[in-house]
């Protein structure tokens, strides 16, 4: 039995971290979900700007919405949805079978708004209209502005991907907003079932402290963070708190494990998807790291509920001079700020190629593209 399908037996979803048209076009999300039980996807601006800046997938999309008008982060947007739709319908199946537990997708809302809550409330609202999707994510960022965003979408009943996360006090945080939005929904006499993950961010511990720490050391304090965080995970959904919310039907928001693509050449290329295997929890990946499970990748034994080696994985790290609560601030404000950097450069590409389209003679055969 392959490990993907072994650690989906074990109770953990396995996402995909990527979405292109040529995976969609072409059937290879199709057979993702049929040969290597992959049961959702994520996305994200840095995943977005690669997607559309290599090739011609979207030129035909680009050219027909720019000469209808669209431009910049309107014509972004729906060509984004316009994928997103098509693989939430891959994936109805699995939300359908699990009761709205699996089977979803995501979509960013603009990174400029990570520092902004009132914004990042508007356009979460603006874009979960308009994608008209009911397995579709909206991804806020748990920035200390984002967290009353976020309490406040769910409590308007908008599915919320939790992103940035580094730590566990972070994840609480986001956790504690959930929780409050679905409060206050119940209050109010609607629907506690709203879907929402959390989602903590692994690997890029490792790329900013391995030049810090012996040997020893390397590529152990994500993991170390990630068990950490599963602990809190996991008392969260045994508290009376949580317990009272999924009397009355709510869902449990689930802990999701991002950025899980090995960046160390030295270590295995499947570090972060073995040695995070937990039921109830998610592990989104890129393309290249899902291959290579799916390929030679061996399941591990689930992390223990009381977390394991964290602390102590953790207390040694402290010993060798990181200063972990510090860290986990730079990582989530850097990590904002390289998605900016994605956002710009994604919305300059679109921005250049549909002047090159606009200012050309039109192109029957295109037009042809677009009618089909």
């Amino acid at each position: 039995m392959k490990a993907t399908a072994q650690t989906h037996d074990l109770g953990q979803s396995l996402w995909l971290d990527n979405i292109t048209r040529t995976l969609l076009d072409d059937g290879t999300l199709a057979r993702y979900i049929a040969e290597d039980s992959i049961t959702g996807l994520t996305s994200n601006p840095s995943i977005f700007d690669a997607a559309i800046g290599d090739g011609d997938a979207y030129d035909v999309g680009i050219r027909a919405k720019a000469r209808a008008g669209l431009s910049g982060e309107g014509l972004f947007i729906e060509l984004a949805l316009e994928d997103l739709r098509r693989a939430a319908a891959l994936f109805r199946p699995a939300f359908d079978e699990t009761a709205q537990a699996d089977g979803w997708v995501s979509m960013e809302i603009s990174p400029l708004f990570a520092h902004d809550t009132q914004a990042s409330i508007s356009e979460a609202v603006r874009i979960h209209h308009q994608a008209d999707t009911p397995n579709l994510f909206i991804k806020i960022p748990g920035t200390p502005e984002g967290i009353p965003a976020i309490e406040e979408a769910i409590f308007l009943g908008i599915p919320i991907n939790v992103t940035l996360l580094f730590s566990r006090e972070q994840y609480i945080a986001a956790a504690q907003a959930y929780l409050s939005g679905i409060e206050r929904r119940i209050e109010a006499g609607m629907d506690p079932k709203v879907g929402s993950v959390a989602s903590l961010f692994v690997s890029r511990w490792d790329v900013a402290s391995n030049k810090q720490l012996p040997a020893e050391l390397h590529n152990r304090l994500g993991i170390a963070v990630g068990r950490q965080t599963y602990r809190a995970y996991r008392q969260l959904l045994d508290s009376p708190r949580w317990k009272k919310l999924a009397a009355v039907g709510a869902l449990p928001q689930r802990l999701l494990w991002a950025s899980t693509g090995t960046k160390d050449p030295s270590a295995s290329d499947t570090l972060y998807i073995s040695a995070l295997a937990a039921p109830g929890t998610i592990n989104t990946m890129p393309e290249k790291t899902l291959k290579a499970f799916a390929d030679h990748g061996k399941l591990q034994c689930a992390i223990d509920i009381d977390g394991g080696d964290g602390d102590a994985t953790i207390a040694k790290i402290v010993k060798s001079g990181i200063d972990v609560d510090a860290l986990a601030a730079t990582l989530q404000d850097e990590g904002a700020q390289a998605f900016v950097n994605s956002w710009q450069q994604l919305l300059q590409r679109i921005a250049d190629k549909a002047a090159t389209f606009t200012a050309r003679a039109p192109d029957t055969r295109l037009k042809g593209a677009v009618a089909r």
